[in-house]
């Protein structure tokens, strides 16, 4: 049966391979079949792979299985091999009535509309929420609420969902009002395995076919390095020391005991508590572990019990940099969203979501013409509102709201024409319009923001170059004069002084 196994295995092999290129080959238009082609690719050459491993140990044939199968098919009776094998087959089956046979064709079979035999159900509906849109937008409302029970954050400013999207992978002052002492609570922590560990969920579940254990193997190494070089950010020995000084008015840091391990808000609370026993017998304790590692205060490997819990703590920080700083794009858009659906009605949001949700399949036989004819039809926009990420007009409110009807025209970006303030304002930083500047010879752009004509442009950048060669100019022109003592100045205000007898 080793003769057997191989064979299927080389068939399951060729199937798996024509499966991945028959999905390659797809081009989906919404973006869960995007996903859901990009997580079965992925499922496959997991499988390819596992299949490969599988075969490579038949032909290595270390137990000699299939040399013995081969001699016996090839030296022996024929036909008693072959009995035997149907005897096998039969034995199993008596005993295994309802076992199923497997049908690779089935199983690697592309869904077609129409298709009863196969299940309707997208392989990624139940992996994502619907905050988050198929893997467009991040649902960070419970790590958002867990910040806001950290201790440190309860009894300060309630900080938005909004503007934790903006500092939840910011870890100094002055975005993050923690303090060390806070930092080293078990809450904290937990906290930031949670965040770090649905930040890297996310990225498997949107990237499925990329090598994202080789990536998040750098950010290790990376972090390694940062931390023997004790360049790790917030958590460098001069840092922590610095953090560990007595307290200035309004500086959020206290005065750190290394005997007890403990903070102290003030200076006088940390003096009277040096006259303490306990003090005193953690004193003494921490000077006996330094006799004995020959260290004071280190363990076995010259590293503090204090110092490990930071190094877990700024790894966690560390990870959760690096993941936010690889996902920028789904970050902007979450908070676009946000913004967005922070203006419409719980009706608005309801229907939005079961829309998402809801799956389209065209009837059978229809070609991509005809699907695309029939939505444009179905579509009805006599305003020309602009289209959302449904394909369907946003509401009027929403248009009116944005200003999206006001036209603001720029004449250096070869009179393109911007709907609403808000993509005028975006644009100034965009290739299109750095281009046009550059075409009118213009090299600093940062100076002609709100500037759209291109006369005044070529104006105002005169004046600059003006003034630049006026003031080169007058540095450059100035006469030193020098008088009888040795002093130096410039030509006029050494015939001032001249005039008035004073050299």
């Amino acid at each position: 049966m080793v003769l057997e196994e191989q064979r299927n295995l080389h068939e399951d092999l060729e199937r798996l391979e024509q499966a991945i290129s028959d999905r390659v080959s797809e081009d989906p238009r919404h973006i869960r079949d995007r996903l859901n082609r990009d997580h079965q690719i992925a499922f496959f050459l997991a499988r390819h792979k596992d299949q490969a491993k599988r075969l490579t140990s038949i032909y290595d044939d270390t137990d000699q299985a299939r040399t013995k199968e081969v001699q016996e098919i090839s030296t022996g009776d024929a036909f008693e091999s072959f009995y035997k094998q149907i005897t096998d087959i039969k034995s199993f089956h008596r005993r295994y009535p309802n076992e199923p046979v497997e049908n690779l064709e089935r199983a690697y079979k592309k869904r077609q509309p129409g298709d009863s035999d196969l299940p309707m159900s997208s392989e990624v509906d139940n992996i994502f929420t619907g905050e988050e849109g198929y893997g467009r937008y991040f649902d960070l409302y419970r790590q958002h609420e867990d910040y806001l029970n950290l201790p440190g954050i309860i009894n300060t400013k309630r900080v938005t969902y909004l503007q934790y999207l903006d500092y939840f992978d910011k870890f100094t002052p002055p975005q993050c009002p923690l303090r060390r002492s806070d930092k080293m609570t078990d809450k904290y922590f937990v906290y930031l395995g949670s965040l770090a560990e649905y930040l890297e969920g996310f990225m498997k579940r949107t990237k499925p076919l990329e090598d994202l254990d080789k990536l998040f193997a750098s950010f290790d190494r990376e972090f390694e390095e940062k931390w023997e070089k004790d360049e790790a950010p917030g958590w460098s020995k001069e840092q922590v020391a610095a953090s560990n000084g007595p307290v200035t008015e309004g500086s959020g840091t206290g005065v750190w005991c290394p005997d007890c391990e403990k903070e102290f808000a003030t200076t006088n609370v940390y003096e009277s508590h040096l006259n303490g026993k306990k003090h005193k017998k953690n004193a003494k304790a921490r000077q006996a572990r330094g006799q004995t590692n020959g260290i004071n205060g280190t363990g076995a490997k010259g590293t503090s019990v204090q110092r490990l819990n930071e190094r877990a703590v700024a790894e966690r920080e560390f990870r959760i940099t690096k993941l936010a700083a690889a996902m920028q794009t789904e970050r902007s858009d979450t908070k676009t969203n946000v913004e967005r659906r922070q203006g419409m009605t719980e009706r608005e949001r309801q229907q939005e979501l079961q829309a998402l949700m809801q799956e389209v399949v065209e009837p059978v036989g229809a070609t991509q013409e005809d699907s695309d004819s029939d939505g444009e039809e179905k579509i009805y926009n006599p305003l020309k509102l602009p289209l959302a990420w449904d394909g369907k007009p946003i509401p009027f409110w929403l248009y009116k709201l944005h200003g999206l009807g006001v036209e603001f025209p720029c004449e250096i970006c070869g009179n393109f024409v911007y709907m609403g303030r808000r993509a005028f304002d975006k644009h100034f930083n965009e290739p299109r319009h750095i281009y046009g500047l550059k075409c009118l010879g213009i090299t600093n752009t940062t100076l002609f923001r709100e500037i759209t004509g291109i006369q005044e442009a070529l104006n105002l950048w005169d004046k600059i170059q003006r003034d630049k060669k006026q003031e080169k100019s007058s540095t450059e022109n100035v006469v030193q004069m020098e008088d009888g003592e040795g002093n130096v100045m410039p030509e006029k205000v050494y015939f001032d002084l001249q005039k008035q007898g004073l050299l």
